[in-house]
């Protein structure tokens, strides 16, 4: 790999100061899912309960831990009272489902009413005796996945300084449910004993890592951090609401994603944590990067990343193949941008723009220099980064660009194909397992699939009008 000369700085820009995105009340669709004692109660109009029906409606199999209290008109002309109204919903919530924890998502509509929800909140809890997280996830101030930020920020506040006196051990926990244990059937578990778990550790200050990933990827990422001899003491969130992390001044904390800068300023700035700056891992590259920067910090000498890298990285060629020397334009949307234009580059993709939604320099600060310095190695020029991007600019220039591929928000995609441009949804990648080493392939197969398709299909007409030609 070799530097050239057409590479620079990194360039910013902002266009319209419009967030066109998705809605962030859609977090419910997959916290609601993480945190399995919770109950999520959206705050808003019949407008956030059709979005949520329509957003949700995938999954229909899933038990729904989640509720809309919908304003009518008393509630919006202050007719009615706002404490007794949410008083009497969960109140309700506890009778038929009684949780750990309420988390009241609030929304545009809130916000414009001023509806004092963190006024409301304390006086409730009490009387309740239910603790109720306020989350601020309108669309007004907050993009697409930020509603988990806002909801993770509330949530580390609450978490605990100390160890509880007595823990009920996870198999006790099991034994006590037979479909537990009937469920559990077969799952793959890490077994070690007790003694030999705590001997590959090395003695270094506590760590939590933050982000909602599916249990899958938490698991793939302790074990890449115990392979180095780190101890993750806690995810924030945890599968419970009372399984909270215990973070005290001085704790290292590191996020596994690029939209949690809330939630880090929250862990510095309140809890008096060391937030670790960090690439993020998705991808080889960065999943070596970020577990190098957790080593480095801790004073710890990492072992085998290279190898692992390079091995991850010869599995997926046949991926990989497709894509190189191809051009792939990001709209914006979900805050993954950056870390999967990274990525992409690395793979042997070129980058004209990238478009996202909010920009933190700080928290992205580490992600955005090995951005860089992937540019240079891959000797390609460095992409044009655009925050709060005009959607009508961007088409006219994907138009005169022609990329091979844009990763678009839903709204977009079907126009683009219609004028002949490959496109493939950001909010797949939200939901998509993409962190780690492991899941290299997955992020591909997402990012090679509307390629494939299309030359299946232009294939397809290839061969047909030639069958015709020769009927003739």
């Amino acid at each position: 790999m070799t530097t050239t000369a057409n590479t620079s700085a990194l360039e910013f820009d902002c266009d319209t100061g419009n967030y066109h995105t998705f809605c962030p009340i859609s977090c419910v669709a997959w916290l609601y899912q993480k945190i399995e004692d919770s109950f999520f109660l959206v705050i808003g109009t019949k407008t956030c309960g059709y979005f949520l029906q329509n957003a949700m409606g995938v999954m229909i199999f899933a038990e729904p831990r989640y509720a809309m209290a919908e304003l009518e008109e008393g509630d919006i002309s202050a007719k009615l009272n706002d404490y007794e109204e949410l008083k009497r919903l969960c109140l309700q919530i506890k009778r038929d489902r009684n949780p750990s924890v309420i988390v009241w998502i609030g929304t545009c509509t809130t916000e414009i009413i001023k509806t004092d929800l963190e006024g409301i909140a304390p006086k409730l809890e009490d009387e309740i005796g239910i603790p109720i997280v306020v989350a601020r996830a309108n669309g007004l101030d907050y993009a697409f996945t930020q509603g988990e930020d806002t909801v993770l920020a509330a949530m580390a506040q609450r978490c605990p300084t100390e160890e509880p006196a007595a823990k009920v051990p996870e198999s006790e926990k099991q034994d006590r449910n037979g479909l537990s244990k009937l469920f559990a059937m077969g799952r793959k578990t890490e077994a070690a004993a007790p003694d030999e778990a705590i001997a590959e550790y090395h003695d270094h200050t506590p760590l939590v890592l933050f982000g909602s990933v599916p249990d899958p990827v938490v698991t793939q990422l302790t074990l890449e951090l115990k392979k180095q001899g780190v101890k993750v003491s806690g995810w924030l969130p945890a599968n419970r609401y009372t399984d909270l992390p215990v973070i005290k001044e001085g704790y290292f904390a590191a996020g596994v994603n690029p939209f949690l800068s809330r939630t880090a300023s929250t862990l510095m700035r309140r809890r008096k944590a060391k937030v670790i700056g960090a690439p993020f891992p998705i991808g080889p590259d960065g999943t070596r990067a970020w577990v190098e920067k957790i080593c480095s910090v801790l004073g710890i000498e990492p072992q085998g990343l290279e190898e692992r890298e390079a091995q991850i990285w010869q599995s997926v060629e046949d991926y990989v193949s497709l894509i190189r020397g191809k051009s792939v334009y990001f709209m914006g949307d979900n805050l993954l941008e950056i870390a999967m234009a990274r990525f992409l580059i690395r793979c042997g993709m070129t980058v004209p723009e990238i478009g996202i939604p909010y920009m933190d320099k700080r928290y992205q600060g580490a992600e955005l220099l090995l951005l860089e310095k992937t540019c240079q190695e891959m000797g390609v020029p460095t992409p044009k980064i655009t925050e709060k991007p005009d959607n009508y600019n961007q088409i006219q220039r994907i138009l005169a660009i022609e990329p091979d591929l844009v990763i678009t928000g839903m709204a977009h995609a079907n126009p683009l194909e219609a004028r002949g441009i490959n496109t493939k949804w950001s909010v797949e990648f939200t939901f998509a397992q993409i962190h780690g080493f492991a899941n290299t392939r997955d992020i591909l197969e997402l990012v090679t699939r509307p390629l494939r398709r299309n030359s299946n299909l232009k294939e397809l007409g290839w061969n047909k009008l030639v069958r015709e030609e020769a009927n003739v």
